[in-house]
C-alpha cells in the first residue's frame, strides 16, 4: 500500500529540512547572485584605517581569497575559524570555503569531511637572528624572546617546543623591526618569504638561522564534498596559480615588508 499523499510529500522534503538553512549546496552561480564570497581563515586582519600605517599581512590566505573574489566578480568577506569550529562552520554553510595552512597529518584528518585542494604554496618556519648572536642551538632558545606576527602559523609552537618567550606583534614588519632594534633575540616567519628577505643587502647582518623541527605546511582550499561545481572551479583556479604567481606574491611581500620596516626604523640597528 502506498503511503498517504501528505506523508509522501513530508518524506520528500525531510532531507532538506533536516539541514541548517545555510547548508544548501553552494555553487559559483549562487555566490555570484548573492554578490559576496565568504572565506574562513585563521586570522582576519583588521581593516586598514585612513591615516594609519599600512601593514602587509603575515599569511597569503587573504591574498588568495581576494584573488578568488575578484575572479568571481563579488565582494570578499572573511570570517575567523579555528581548528575546533572550522568543519562545523563549513558544513553549516557559514563559509563557502576555508583557506588553511595544513601539514600532512592535518590534511589526512580533514579529508573524510572536506574536499581539499592544495595550492603550490608550501612553507615551514624559518628563524633568523643577528649574525653575532650567541644562540647556536635550538635548546638555547629557552627563555629567549622570539618575535612573531599575528595571524602566523607558528604562534604557540616556539614556546611549546623550545621554551622561548613569544612576543606577538600586529604584523610582520613590526616583528622584524623589533628584531632589528634588539627587542627580540629572533624572529620566525615562513621560509618561503624570509629566504628572499635575507637576499636584501640591509638584511645580511640578520641571516643567522637555526634548523627548526617542523614539517612543511601547504596553503589549502577546503570545500564541502557536496559542492562539486564550486570545488571544480576552485581546483581550476588553484591550478592556474603557477610558480610565477607565487614567485610574484613572495617578491611583493618581501618588497612591501622591507619597505615598511625601513619607514619605521627611526633608530639604528641594536649592537
Amino acid at each position: 500500500m502506498k503511503p498517504p499523499h501528505f506523508l509522501l510529500r513530508f518524506l520528500l522534503l525531510l532531507p532538506a529540512c533536516a539541514l541548517p538553512l545555510g547548508a544548501a549546496a553552494a555553487s559559483v552561480q549562487q555566490i555570484q547572485q548573492r554578490g559576496q564570497l565568504v572565506v574562513g581563515v585563521s586570522y582576519v586582519a583588521p581593516a586598514h584605517v585612513a591615516g594609519a600605517k599600512y601593514r602587509t599581512a603575515e599569511s597569503f590566505d587573504t591574498t588568495v581569497a581576494a584573488d578568488l573574489a575578484q575572479r568571481l566578480g563579488v565582494r570578499l568577506v572573511t570570517i575567523k575559524v579555528t581548528a575546533q569550529d572550522r568543519l562545523q562552520l563549513l558544513a553549516r554553510g557559514k563559509a563557502d570555503l576555508l583557506l588553511l595552512n595544513l601539514k600532512p597529518a592535518d590534511a589526512d584528518a580533514l579529508r573524510a569531511s572536506a574536499r581539499l585542494l592544495p595550492t603550490a604554496y608550501q612553507a615551514r618556519p624559518k628563524l633568523i637572528m643577528r649574525n653575532d648572536t650567541g644562540i647556536r642551538r635550538p635548546a638555547q632558545l629557552r627563555g629567549r624572546s622570539v618575535c612573531l606576527a599575528q595571524g602566523g602559523a607558528y604562534i604557540g609552537s616556539m614556546a611549546a617546543r623550545y621554551g622561548a618567550v613569544e612576543k606577538i606583534y600586529k604584523a610582520p614588519a613590526d616583528a622584524l623591526l623589533a628584531l632589528r632594534t634588539g627587542a627580540c633575540d629572533a624572529a620566525v616567519h615562513d621560509d618561503a618569504v624570509l629566504t628572499g628577505m635575507l637576499d636584501l643587502p640591509e638584511w645580511k647582518k640578520f641571516s643567522a638561522s637555526l634548523p627548526l623541527d617542523a614539517s612543511p605546511a601547504t596553503l589549502t582550499i577546503a570545500v564541502r564534498p557536496a559542492d562539486t561545481g564550486l570545488g571544480d572551479y576552485l581546483q581550476q583556479a588553484a591550478s592556474a596559480w603557477d610558480n610565477g604567481y607565487w614567485a610574484g606574491n613572495r617578491k611583493k611581500w618581501v618588497s612591501n615588508v622591507a619597505f615598511e620596516v625601513y619607514l619605521d626604523q627611526n633608530v639604528p640597528d641594536c649592537h
